[in-house]
């Protein structure tokens, strides 16, 4: 987080002490959403809690939909955002994953939902404690998908986020990860923008008829959005003759996220001093580091607490903290990571019989180099167990023996367990 020579300079925003999930609903709050479906579990229950205050207090003009599982409040969303409104939901863990058929329909039907996603351990046994489990089921459904590493980045995420999804090269929906109890049970000072300047950066309400569509039984482009004036059809029957290449429309639109990420990152930075890396990537210390750890989530500034320590003793290491999963920046990641000799890969998730998430896709994306760093995957902080200063530097020690013997023994390695 860099203050710079904002617009809004720190002294006129409003300072608030917030825990991550309240941070959330504020944004919301900001966000002029038209509609709001809600599901209560933890650690998500405040955003929807917090935000439902507002809307007895009349400080928003949002319709707040009490439904009766996370299942039915995606299917709001889709409703909502379908008829033209902006539209936001959140849940964690087991609602996400009651969530799981609708997902696939929102982004499918290209519609630019905003989901806080307060990260969480799925069952069985029970655990209402983070891990990012539940984020890495979705990976696959058609999600943008952004991780943030404190309060202060999900309020700023979140208003982003309305931009990106809904900016007319995107059009698809964006789901907001922060970690379950270290960020949303947490609080923290959070420096807010006035109401008047989000709602310029979002450009009022959301008209969803500047998205204009040709259809063959009307002369005239007509808006992208349910209207009994100009009827047409969401997500009818698609057989292979046209699936095909309906995908492929979702794929095209993936493709355009990354520049549009980062355009909309640089012009709240402007607007508010705050910068994450460039919206994508958040590089710490690696020009010339021999060791380089990704990471994902809040576990990004102990990783890099202890990096800086590190580099105080004369070992040359690095860290980079992946900001944006999905789309996932192969090519900007590979550039980064090429010129190490070793890179450790963090998950807080597991592919039972296979390796973490991240690390099958940094895999990929080092593929093509013709020299490559050795890749080391460290599953840790599964049911939310801690990760203290002390396990990075031991890993840090172990990578530094990997690098000097020029060999991996075991590439999957888990930290914080008991023997």
């Amino acid at each position: 987080m860099v203050y710079g020579m904002p617009r809004i300079p720190p002294e006129k925003q409003i300072l608030k002490a917030l825990n991550g999930d309240e941070a959330v609903a504020y944004a919301v709050k900001q966000s002029l959403v038209d509609v709001v479906a809600a599901y209560p579990i933890t650690p998500q229950t405040i955003i929807v809690e917090k935000f439902s205050e507002f809307v007895a207090d009349g400080e928003v003009h949002t319709e707040f939909v009490p439904v009766e599982s996370e299942h039915s409040a995606m299917s709001t969303v889709v409703g909502a955002a379908a008829a033209g409104a902006r539209a936001f939901t959140a849940t964690a863990a087991n609602g996400l994953a009651l969530m799981w058929e609708i997902l696939y329909i929102a982004a499918s039907l290209r519609l630019p939902i905003v989901m806080a996603v307060a990260n969480r351990a799925l069952s069985a046994p029970i655990n209402i404690h983070c891990d990012h489990s539940d984020a890495m089921g979705m990976r696959d459904s058609g999600w943008v998908q952004l991780f943030v590493e404190n309060s202060q980045e999900a309020y700023d995420t979140v208003i982003q986020a309305f931009r990106i999804a809904e900016d007319p090269d995107v059009l698809l929906p964006v789901a907001v990860n922060l970690d379950g109890f270290f960020l949303s049970h947490t609080l923290e000072n959070i420096r807010m923008l006035p109401d008047e300047a989000v709602h310029e950066f979002l450009g009022g309400y959301r008209d969803a008829s500047k998205v204009k569509v040709k259809v063959d039984y009307f002369e005239e482009p007509v808006p992208l959005m349910l209207n009994p004036a100009r009827p047409l059809s969401f997500g009818p029957l698609d057989l292979y003759d046209y699936y095909f290449e309906h995908k492929m429309h979702q794929v095209e639109a993936m493709k355009r996220v990354p520049e549009v990420v980062r355009r909309v990152h640089d012009e709240y930075a402007e607007l508010s001093g705050r910068r994450y890396g460039d919206g994508v990537l958040v590089p710490y210390a690696v020009e010339d580091a021999d060791i380089i750890i990704t990471v994902l989530g809040s576990s990004g500034g102990t990783v890099r607490s202890v990096v800086k320590k590190m580099r105080e003793r004369g070992v040359k290491v690095g860290t980079v903290r992946i900001r944006m999963f999905r789309p996932f920046p192969h090519r900007e990641l590979a550039e980064i990571l090429k010129g190490a000799k070793v890179v450790a890969v963090m998950d807080r998730a597991i592919s039972f019989g296979s390796y973490g998430p991240s690390f099958l896709e940094i895999n990929t994306a080092l593929y093509p180099l013709r020299e490559k760093p050795l890749l080391v995957n460290y599953v840790y902080g599964l049911g939310g167990r801690d990760l203290p200063p002390g396990d990075v530097e031991k890993m840090i020690e172990e990578l530094v023996e990997i690098a000097r013997r020029g060999e991996v023994e075991e590439r999957l390695r888990f930290i914080g367990v008991r023997a």
